[in-house]
């Protein structure tokens, strides 16, 4: 088991909150209180998900949470920038980080339930 912390998909992830807590800090602030705090509270979740599957033995449920989380966070960013509460830029670099993170949960997923696993 690797440290948590080194993993590529935490450092991405920690990446991603530092990112939506920027994007969230020009909200207004009745948006601020609804949408953002969802969004940086799925951004916290997801990193607690990604110790959880490096800690446990069976690692696809939380895979599959996180992954669930993020359509989440996908949604609550693409309603912020339909609503113009965040620039064109903040959404695409939230955006690549996203999928970033699917893709390694993914994986991971993949091989942890694979039979060789």
């Amino acid at each position: 088991m690797a440290i948590t912390q080194k993993l590529p998909i935490y450092k991405v992830a920690y990446d991603l909150l530092n990112a939506v807590t920027d994007a969230v800090s020009n909200m207004p602030r009745n948006f601020k209180r609804n949408v953002g705090e969802k969004i940086e509270t799925e951004c916290v979740d997801i990193m607690v998900l990604v110790f959880r599957a490096n800690c446990a033995r069976e690692k696809g449920p939380h895979l599959l949470d996180l992954i669930e989380r993020l359509q989440v966070i996908e949604l609550l960013l693409r309603l912020s920038r339909d609503k113009r509460l965040i620039s064109t830029k903040q959404y695409a670099l939230a955006v690549s980080l996203t999928n970033s993170i699917g893709k390694q949960a993914s994986g991971w997923r993949r091989s942890a339930t694979s039979p060789a696993a």
